[in-house]
């Protein structure tokens, strides 16, 4: 036994006039329960609506850039078998005001009586793969994209051009090879994992080109060329805030007793030949915290499956120079004191900013420090050194009045932003690391200086 029923949009929220941006059947298609029919799109979302039941579409009742809202009808499907359960997407057809009366069929399934001459009704097959009322339309890839473009939504389209995805290379799973968000989710991941041969320009993504613009046009203009570092550095910099999901945990740290102990020691310091900066503060306060959060001391391999642990700690130091920023690193901090750092902190950025630094002197970090502090700033995303997995900036610190429970008291307050790899690190994790960096910050005793 087989009943027509109309497919309705069902329940869409708030939203209405939602326009269909695509047909996934055709007239004469054979559905299954809960394939999709048609694809709507919102301003926030892209959605299906589904057949409730197994059948084949009889009719359409809308076309591509129609707009519909709820309860407005979409196809109409001869079910497989009685429909019982009646809901608002899935109901029996019912004669429209303006059509003739639709003839209840008699008791007996082999004719039909009309006046005084006995006909036999119209033979109608089963619906089935190779015999129909019409010639099933081929739903693939090659039927709907016969100029080879990939088969996908324009919802998925923008997607993948925001993330720039070419949708060329990507393997649609969804019925006859349509591509879905799940898709391009997958393609993501899968190069990021991977370790493929790099682009031009050292790119994964296959990202727009840069627009051409003849400035000159608009005003006096002069090029001033690049530094090498700047090129060199340029690419990678590119290549790291393209293939690594950046996320910066912002905190802050009372460095008032920190700064007076630097203070008191400086003339020391001094005599030794260099300056007691808090940068070597930092940088044992960001040994401790390693210890404490190991995934932070760590990179992902090539295959990107596994986390290599490290057991050394060697941190990274941008250095700003005339020619551009480096990154030199300072080995085995944990072994050495507050003062030793100190000593060696001079000697690699004089050495960086003559611009005598060597490959070896820049290679091995485990973590990276960028500090801001000597010029300003509240905070700031620093990119993450691949393949390092985090970063620390810092900004200039600042006197707060902060409440002790009783009053406001005067204290130096120094900005700290963490990036963070969101592949390795999640959020609770950065939030921990960053708060027991401040904390350290703030224990100028218990920072084993």
């Amino acid at each position: 036994m087989t009943d027509q029923v109309v497919i309705r949009v069902p329940d869409i929220g708030d939203f209405s006039e939602i326009p269909v941006i695509e047909i996934l059947v055709a007239v004469g298609d054979s559905v299954e329960a809960e394939q999709s029919l048609v694809t709507l799109e919102s301003d926030k979302a892209t959605m299906e609506v589904p057949a409730p039941v197994a059948g084949v579409v009889r009719e359409l009742r809308v076309a591509l850039d129609d707009k519909v809202s709820e309860g407005d009808a979409v196809a109409v499907i001869e079910a497989d078998g009685l429909v019982e359960p009646v809901t608002p997407a899935a109901q029996p057809v019912q004669p429209e005001p303006s059509s003739p009366a639709v003839t209840k069929p008699p008791a007996s399934p082999e004719r039909v009586v009309t006046g005084q001459t006995e006909k036999k009704p119209a033979t109608i097959p089963a619906p089935s793969a190779g015999d129909r009322s019409s010639p099933p339309v081929p739903m693939d890839s090659k039927a709907t994209s016969p100029s080879g473009a990939p088969y996908a939504s324009p919802a998925i389209r923008r997607y993948a051009r925001e993330l720039g995805v070419d949708l060329a290379r990507v393997t649609g799973s969804a019925r006859g090879g349509r591509i879905i968000r799940e898709d391009v989710n997958r393609y993501i991941k899968s190069v990021l994992s991977a370790t493929p041969a790099p682009a031009a320009g050292g790119l994964v993504f296959d990202l727009p080109a840069a627009p051409k613009v003849n400035f000159s046009r608009y005003g006096d203009t002069e090029q001033q060329p690049l530094s090498r570092i700047q090129k060199i550095s340029g690419s990678y910099l590119h290549r790291n805030w393209v293939s690594i999901p950046h996320v910066t945990q912002n905190d802050q740290a009372d460095i008032t007793d920190m700064e007076a102990y630097r203070k008191a020691n400086s003339e020391r310091a001094r005599e030794l030949g260099f300056k007691l900066t808090p940068l070597v503060f930092l940088i044992k306060a960001s040994v401790a915290a390693l210890k404490k959060y190991p995934t932070f001391n760590a990179s992902l391999d090539q295959s990107g499956d596994n986390l290599v642990l490290k057991k050394y700690f060697h941190i990274g130091i941008a250095v700003d120079t005339p020619q551009g920023l480096v990154v030199p690193v300072i080995r085995d901090c944990d072994q050495k004191d507050i003062l030793q750092l100190a000593g060696e902190l001079g000697e690699i950025s004089q050495k960086a900013r003559d611009g005598k630094l060597t490959p070896t002197d820049m290679q091995g970090g485990c973590f990276s420090i960028s500090s801001l502090g000597g010029i300003g700033g509240t905070s700031f995303t620093p990119i993450i050194n691949a393949p390092e997995v985090a970063i620390l900036g810092v900004s200039r610190s600042k006197l707060s009045p902060i409440w002790d429970g009783e009053s406001f008291q005067p204290r130096m307050m120094l900005p700290l932003s963490l990036s963070y790899d969101h592949r390795v690190i999640d959020g609770a994790n950065a939030a921990r690391f960053a708060r027991f960096l401040a904390l350290r910050l703030e224990d100028v005793q218990g920072m084993n200086l």
